[in-house]
This record gives structure tokens, sequence and C-alpha cells, in this order.
């Protein structure tokens, strides 16, 4: 048949045949039994709406039946989906709901397949809503606005239930829940509004009776396991069921309810807080701690305080029981150095130790918990123990380590993981300038006596000293190291000297170890009368010199020598060994066989703390080579001196140690001479290129340049300040005390 010949079709006749279909799809989704639709039905009612859209009007009929579209979805929702909902309630209410929701998609589906025609021409031409959308808003406005409120409530029970430990069916929930994202057609106000809102509030409502019992009965372990697992479940709901936008909002309400609220009751219990974890070495349940309230704003700050109590008050305890103990042993006259602050020291590193590893495992590194133990062992690393500060009983641990026959026997990986983490004690310590003198001192007397246990462990803690504090800190130290190989070399080409110039012999062998002034820590060169025999090696010793450099001077410090003499007693010969005073002091006794205090202290030329040192070592000690009159203890100015020729000892070869002097009270001193060169220089570095400072910023960036080595005392830095208006490199503001200008 032509085409210009078709016969029109009206709205009645075309409509009929049109609800044949639709009546066919409500009987298939109802389950009626009826043939499903084959190609041919299908083609004829697609054909039939084609037909009535494309009539001349007022045949063409694409409004009426965009309108009969709606109402065919209109009459089908209130016939016969709202009143099988109505009839049903809880969980067959859900049921009932996604069978018709998924009947309807299908519904949606076919018809708009029937009435396609429609989508492409008339509705893109109106700009009106397409029909998917238009079969989707029947529902929604029918049908969800009528139960969304009832169907919320029956999600909202069942899910209490499963949070009681009741089975669900999870697959039903879920389809519900899709229900509010698919009505939304691409938005999720109607879930979020509809649902999630009463879904957030149900749950802090749930977890505030459950927290509420739990702080009570619970210990602070058991709780957060509680927690724990409760935010494990409530992440694994989203995972079944809920939309994954809910996640962040549902946690926090949990974590809110179960963390935030109880924070400080929870971290403050008695047997089982925070100070009781640590107390006991709880590892697994800090972490806990940790992962929990990392979750809460500002969750953090009240552990990492506890946690810096807890560690101030380990290493308190720990300078409080050295301290105990140095008093029993001065109690009991015993030798108080050495034994008990190495425990000491030893008990800081193992500290440390533990905790370091508390924050990089269970606290995971977080910088928080690094500032608090740092700030804990800043606290009681700056104590000193009996009339000792802590850069002393550091300095002090190291040289025990380094030297020949020290307390601490360790093998190399020992030696130098200890010294690792005694520099990073250093970095808690505030006068590092103290330290580097005492370190410096005693460097020294092991360098100089031949005491180092091994030249690589030397120069490893100067690497790692260096690392910590910078070049300046260490650079005298390794000069003095450096000075020590090039003495031994100066000393092989002197014996090479005396070989090829033998009228030059000083007649006893003789060993010179040359310094740099510079490098080393001030001795004391008292112009000690030395007797004849040594007079000669030092004027050979200088002749040599002077072939190697014409512009050196050499001071000569004999405090630090040693001799080692014969001495023929009656009843053997013996060597001894001593130092340089010693044995010009025994040597007088060649020439005269008995001299009294004052003629030994003037043929030797050296002050009176020197002679009674050198003199009590030779009669009183434990090598009697002197008998001394009267016999006491003690020396004093009227005493006299002999020859014991009856001395004797079962070896044939003893050392007779002079005591040291106490260098303390000079390290000190020096240190403190030394802070005032670096506070004016501060001072002049600063106002060189400020030009003009207020008081109180001057001493803030003054304290701030200098804090890597010590803490400059407030009242000094003013007394430098004094001082450099007075040597004109600053002047006071004439209008303005309080401001400081520099002097070009």
């Amino acid at each position: 048949m032509a085409m210009g010949e078709r016969k029109t079709i009206d709205l009645e006749q075309g409509w009929e045949f049109m609800q044949k279909g639709i009546t066919k799809l409500k009987n298939i989704l109802e389950g009626l039994p009826e043939p499903q639709f084959n190609s041919e039905d299908y083609m004829m009612l697609y054909t039939t709406i084609y037909n009535m859209c494309t009539q001349k009007p007022p045949h063409d009929y694409s409004q009426q039946l965009y309108d009969k579209y709606r109402e065919s979805f209109e009459e089908y929702i209130t016939s016969m989906v709202l009143p099988s909902l109505r009839e049903k309630h809880d969980e067959f209410m859900l049921r009932e709901l996604v069978k018709r929701w998924t009947n309807h998609k299908v519904m949606v589906r076919w018809l708009s397949r029937f009435f396609h025609y429609l989508d492409r021409y008339f509705i893109a031409r109106r700009s009106l809503p397409p029909l998917n959308e238009v079969g989707l808003t029947c529902f929604r406005e029918l049908v969800y606005k009528e139960i969304n409120s009832k169907v919320r409530d029956a999600v909202i029970s069942l899910i209490d239930q499963e949070r009681e430990g009741e089975q669900i069916d999870r697959g039903l929930l879920k389809n519900v829940l899709d229900i509010f994202v698919e009505i939304g057609m691409g938005q999720m106000d109607y879930y979020e509004n509809d649902f999630e809102a009463a879904m957030l509030k149900d749950t802090a409502a749930y977890y505030s009776r459950k927290a509420s019992n739990w702080i009570l009965e619970d210990s602070c372990p058991d709780y957060m396991l509680k927690a724990e697992e409760c935010l494990k479940r409530e992440k694994d709901r989203v995972s079944h069921y809920l939309h994954s936008s809910s996640e962040p909002k549902l946690l926090e309400k949990v974590q809110h309810e179960l963390l935030s609220v109880y924070a400080t009751q929870l971290l403050d219990k008695e047997h089982s807080g925070c100070h009781a974890l640590l107390r006991d070495d709880k590892v697994e349940d800090l972490s806990r701690m940790f992962r929990l309230f990392s979750k809460i704003p500002k969750g953090l700050e009240p552990v990492s305080n506890i946690f810096k109590q807890h560690v101030t008050a380990e290493g308190i305890a720990l300078v409080k029981q050295a301290e105990d103990a140095a008093s029993n042993k001065k109690a009991e006259k015993k030798d108080i150095v050495g034994l008990q602050e190495q425990v000491f020291v030893r008990k800081v590193i193992e500290l440390h130790d533990k905790y370091l590893a508390y924050v990089n495992g269970c606290f995971q590194n977080h910088t928080l918990f690094h500032k608090a133990l740092k700030e804990a062992f800043e606290v009681f690393c700056n104590k000193g123990v009996a009339g000792s500060s802590s850069a002393e009983l550091l300095a002090t641990f190291c040289d025990n380590i380094l030297k020949k026959g020290g307390s601490e026997k360790l093998s190399d990986e020992a030696i130098e993981e200890t010294l690792e983490k005694v520099v990073k004690l250093l970095a808690y310590i505030s006068d590092k300038d103290l330290f580097a003198e005492f370190y410096r001192k005693k460097l020294a007397r092991r360098l100089l006596f031949d005491k180092s246990a091994n030249d690589d462990h030397e120069r490893s803690i100067l690497t790692k000293l260096k690392q910590q504090c910078g070049g300046q800190f260490t650079s005298k130290m390794e000069g003095m190291v450096t000075d020590l190989t090039l003495a031994r070399e100066n000393q092989t080409n002197f014996e090479e000297y005396l070989s090829n110039n033998p009228q030059a012999s000083p007649g006893i062998d003789l060993t010179v170890t040359v310094l740099t002034t510079g490098f080393w820590p001030s001795y004391k060169s008292f112009d000690l009368n030395l007797p004849a025999e040594m007079v000669k090696c030092v004027e050979v010793f200088k002749e040599f010199y002077q072939t190697k450099t014409k512009h050196r001077k050499l001071t000569w410090i004999y405090s630090l020598g040693t001799c080692n003499i014969s001495g023929k007693f009656e009843p053997k010969t013996m060597e001894l060994i001593v130092t340089t005073y010693q044995a010009s002091a025994l040597l007088l006794f060649n020439s005269s066989d008995r001299l009294s205090y004052s003629e030994i202290m003037t043929q030797l030329n050296l002050g009176d703390d020197d002679v009674v040192r050198l003199l009590h070592s030779l009669s009183c000690a434990k090598y009697k080579i002197l008998n001394k009159e009267p016999s006491t203890k003690t020396i004093s100015p009227n005493d006299h001196f002999e020859f014991n020729a009856k001395f004797t000892d079962k070896m044939r070869r003893i050392k007779i140690p002079l005591p040291p002097v106490d260098e303390k009270k000079k390290v000190i001193e020096d240190v403190d001479k030394d802070r005032r060169y670096a506070i004016d220089a501060s001072i002049v570095r600063i106002m060189k290129s400020r030009k003009v400072l207020g008081h109180q910023q001057l001493v803030m960036e003054c304290v701030e340049q200098l804090g890597r080595m010590f803490k400059p005392d407030f009242k000094a830095i003013k007394k430098r300040i004094e001082d450099l208006i007075t040597r004109d490199y600053l002047e006071r503001d004439k209008d303005n005390p309080h401001l400081f200008r520099y002097l070009a």
C-alpha cells in the first residue's frame, strides 16, 4: 500500500490497541500466565505509536500519547502497587518494595521502547522530561513519598538488630538502599536526607548508650578492643549495603561517641589508662591507643603529654637512684668516681632505646611523640648527679669506652653502637660546649699517655659528633688526633738524626711529642729546674728541631712527661716508671742523703701544690721510695725526706702513680671564658646585619644563635652588651635606653 494512502488512526482506536499491549505487560509483571512479547508484537506497538505521531494535524496525537504514557503508570501504581505495599509491614514490606521497584523499572524500559518515537522528536523539540524520567518520577511521587519514612525506620531497625549480633538479610538492605540512591536520578539528596541523616542520628544514640556502660565496666584495653571492633564492623557495614559516601560520616559518629566523648576518662583510668600501659610495657595496647586516638581531632595530644610525663618521671627516678648511690658511696668513703656514673649513663641509654622503639613502633614515628621524647629527655638529661654535670658524665662514659683497660669490655660493633647512642643523648644536653671541653681533656690524656684502645673508634666518634654538632665542634679534637700521627713521624726523623749525628746523642733514650698549641687544652708550663741529665736532652732536641723549622717556638710541658729510672736499692735494683716531676725530685737524692721540704721546693722551682702532690706520691702512698720524718700520712712544710734504701717489691718494674689534679674547676672556668667570647661574637654578628635592634630581640636572637652549643644566661648576655658598649662596638639610643645601634 502506498505511503500517501495510509489510513488515519484516530486516538480511541489507536489507544485501545496500545492498551492491550500495556495490559499484557502488566500481566507478565504480576506473574499471570501470558506469552512473552515477540518481535512482531513489539514492532506492531511501536508502529502504531509512530503512525499516530506522524499523521497530519489535527490527527497528530503526540501530546495526548505523552500524557497517556504517564497515566498508564499512575493507574498501575494506584490500582496494584500501592495496595500491595500498604498491606505489608517491616521486612515483608521491604521485600515487596524491592520487587515492585524492579518491576517498575522493567515496565519503564518496555513502555519507553514502545513510545520511543516520542522521545526522538516530540520530547526533544519541546524540551520535555524524557520518557524514562517520567516513568521513574511517577514511582517517586506516588510510592516513594508515601512510604519512605516507614522504609527508613524498618531499615534502621534491621541495622540495630545486626549490631546486637542478629543475622539479617544484607542483600535485601542493599537493594532497598539502592532505591534511595536511584530515585535521585544522579543526585544523592534523597538518600542523604530521607535515610542517611536519620541513620547517623540513630548510630550516635546507639553508641552513646553502649559507651556509657562500657566506660564504667571495662578496663582501658578492653574498651579500646571493643571500640576498634565496632569501627571495623561499621566499615564492613558500608561495604555490604550502605552507600560508600556514608563511610566517613558514619565512622566519624562512632569515633565521636566512643572516643572523643570519653577520651579523658579513658586515658586517665586508674589501673589501666595510658600511664599504666606505659608502666607495664603494654606495647600492643599502646599501638591500638595510637591507632584509635589518631582518628579523632587533637586526639594524640593528651596521649603524647602522658608519654612525656611518664618518660620524664622514669628519667628523674634514674637521676635520684644515681644520687642515692653516690651519697651511700660517700658515706662508705669509697671511690665514687666512675662506676656509679657509668651505670647511670648506661641506664639513660637503655631508657632512650626503649622509648625510641615505642615512638617508632607503637606511635608510628609520629612527630608529636618524637617531640615529647625530646622534651622529656631534655628535662632530666640536664640534671647533674652528685655534683657532676651530664656533660661531664657523658664525656667520662666515652672515656671509659675508648681507653685501654676501661671498665666497659665491649666488642667493636658494640662500641660503635654505644658511641652512636651517646651522641644521640648529647643532642638533649644544653651545655654541649662543656661536654666538648671535658671530652677534649680526656681525649688528650688518652692520646698522650697511649691509653687510647683504638684509633678507628676515636675517629668514628669525632665523625658522629661532627654530624650532630657541626665542624667547629670537633675541629680541635680532629687536630689532636692528626697531631699524634705527625708527632710519630717527627720522632722517627729525630731517631734518624741521632743515628746520623752520634756526637749529638743525649745519653738517654728520648721520645718527644710535638703538639700544636691551639688544638690541645692549655697546660701549666712551669720552669721546672730539670736535672742536668735531662737538660742535655732538651738542648739536643732543640738543635734537631731547628733543622726542620726556624719559625716555631717550643714550649716544654714537663707536667705531662714520663721517665723510666733505675733505683739501686739494697735488696735489688728496680726500674721505676714515674712522671718527669717525680723523676726530678728523686734525682736530687743522688747528691744529698736528706732534704727538707723547702730545699726540694727551691731546687725544683715548683709551687706548693705540686710539691705536696709529688712528695705524697713518693713517701705516703703505696710505694715508699722516700722515708719521711715525721712518719705521718700528710705532707707539711716542716717535713724532711731521705732515700729509702731498704725499699723492695716483688715486681722488678713498678709504676708510681701521681694523682691527677682535679681539672673540673678549670674546665668550667675555661668554658665560661669561651662563652663570653661566643656571646660577644654573636651580638656583634647580629648587630652588624641589623644595625639597630631592641634589647629583647637582640637577646632572643643571641639565644637562638648560640642554642646549638649552650643555653646562654640572660644576665650574661646583658653583661656582654654592657661590655661591648664600653668597648665602643654598640651604643644606646639617646631617647630609648632599650634600643642599641651598631658602631661601624
